[in-house]
């Protein structure tokens, strides 16, 4: 049975050492004289296993101190491999007593999306910044219940959009800003593999499935970002090649957003084509990023030669000690909960028009 949330918040406040202001939400409790957070990952699938875990190697800011999992097996070869000690080795009923560890500041949430909420609660409760993988949640109340749990429990939140700490991406962020090649026209942003695994928890709706949740997500994000804007409608339906496989969620989604500036970005998204493309057309010229979000091997260009290839040891290293170093500096976290909430709440209104045929105002 899981003990009190307000005993364990008692427990940390009295070992932890500092108290301070944050910038974001006053009363952040950040490690007292610390130049290195220690992060638990919650969940060892894929991206814990074959990325996050070995982007450590390459940080500077932030380090592997424990883990979350419901698998006893992968504890003994998770701490040979990385050196993790018993008393930072947590399951998923007893990982609210990292409240007890000082060795730990952040949990990383990195399970099913129909967790998101639930572990992200827990570890703000717990006293514990919380990173959580994107899509933030499967509903805005989700969203809003996360945000409302780290406020009160005076922790930061931020949301795994590993592409807005990637630098040509931040050159495109920076595009919607300055506008080199004047007003933004059109937005094109595809995403997308072939997923083959039947049986996988994004093919199940209850689990938050479906490719809209997983690879959807960045193209849509990916237009806010490049327009620097909100969008006001969306169009949207769903297509499938393969009704055996995808009778609980969507394989291939196409979704149009109409923007408040007169951009209109024309979206795909799909578990049946590989797509890695994102492409923004303007009255005086054009750019794109063709992959925008692969895990390395960012490349664009402009239509006046610019060459976009700025490239990183590792982008869940980077993403990792930006937010690590925010918190060190009690700054501001580069993606905060309300940017995976509001693409949440989008991403609602595309199964609302797909199910409706119908555009959807925002």
């Amino acid at each position: 049975m899981i003990s009190s949330p307000k005993q364990n918040r008692r427990v940390f406040l009295k070992k932890a050492g500092a108290i301070s202001l944050a910038s974001a939400f006053p009363g952040i409790l950040i490690p007292k004289k610390k130049n290195s957070i220690g992060i638990a990952l919650v969940g060892l699938g894929y991206y814990s296993t074959d990325l996050l875990a070995p982007a450590f190697n390459f940080t500077k800011h932030c380090h592997l101190a424990g883990i979350v999992t419901g698998t006893p097996e992968k504890i003994p070869v998770w701490q040979e491999k990385y050196g993790i000690k018993d008393s930072n080795v947590y399951n998923y009923e007893n990982m609210h007593q990292v409240a007890d560890n000082d060795e730990i500041d952040v949990l990383y949430i990195v399970l099913p999306n129909s967790l998101h909420r639930e572990y992200s609660i827990i570890a703000a409760q717990a006293g514990k910044h919380v990173f959580c993988e994107k899509p933030m949640a499967v509903t805005e109340k989700e969203c809003l219940d996360m945000i409302t749990a780290c406020r009160k429990n005076k922790v930061k939140l931020t949301i795994g959009y590993r592409m807005q700490h990637e630098p040509n991406t931040q050159t495109i962020i920076k595009y919607a800003r300055t506008k080199p090649f004047g007003a933004i026209e059109e937005v094109t942003a595809e995403a997308g593999f072939h997923e083959r695994r039947t049986g996988h928890w994004r093919l199940k709706k209850s689990m938050g499935g479906g490719v809209m949740y997983d690879m959807g997500v960045y193209s849509l994000n990916a237009t806010r970002y490049t327009t620097g804007e909100e969008p006001e409608a969306v169009t949207a339906s769903h297509t499938t090649t393969r009704p055996e496989m995808f009778d609980e969620v969507d394989e291939t989604t196409h979704f149009t957003l109409e923007f408040s500036g007169g951009a209109v970005a024309r979206c795909k998204t799909s578990f049946g084509m590989s797509l890695n493309s994102l492409r923004v057309n303007c009255e005086k010229g054009w750019y794109e990023l063709q992959p925008f979000q692969s895990y390395s091997g960012i490349q664009g260009k402009t239509s006046d030669g610019i060459v976009l290839n700025a490239e990183v040891d590792n982008q869940q290293a980077r993403q990792m000690d930006n937010d690590s170093l925010a918190i060190i500096e009690n700054t501001n976290v580069l993606v905060p909960g309300e940017e995976g909430l509001k693409d949440v709440r989008i991403v609602e209104a595309v199964y609302r028009s797909a199910a409706l045929g119908e555009r959807v105002e925002l």
